[in-house]
């Protein structure tokens, strides 16, 4: 369950992207495996300025609560409001309609500096 076509953070964030436009994250198969049944999800304002590997949110489930950290630094451009009522879906769906945030890169090149689906197999296997 680790798409081809995305990139990974070693926190076990994917995002998808990267051609100029906003980014998509979201958390990882892998994570959201671990944490189990989530139930929260608090996530930033459009317009709120992330910095690479500084928190940006919250995803709290029945076992825990954990961060979300930003992949790349950049501006929020959307949050995934469907999570606010259905946090869950993030549990059936992470790479689809369990996104969290889109952010406009500062570096889009940033993105190119991510993991590989390769080397993220490998960071989760070993």
């Amino acid at each position: 369950m680790i798409p081809e076509d995305l990139r990974y953070t070693a926190e076990h964030e994917w995002v998808s992207g990267g051609d100029g436009g906003p980014v998509r994250v979201g958390i990882t198969h892998f994570a959201q495996d671990a944490l189990g049944d989530i139930v929260y999800v608090q996530l930033p304002e459009a317009g709120t300025a992330v910095a690479a590997g500084e928190s940006l949110g919250e995803i709290e489930s029945t076992k825990s609560v954990s961060e979300i950290y930003a992949p790349v630094s950049g501006t929020v451009a959307a949050r995934n409001e469907a999570l606010g009522d259905t946090p869950e879906v993030i549990n059936t769906d992470p790479y689809g309609a369990g996104w969290l945030v889109e952010i406009t890169p500062d570096d889009p090149a940033a993105v190119d500096g991510l993991l590989s689906a390769g080397a993220y197999r490998e960071l989760t296997e070993s």
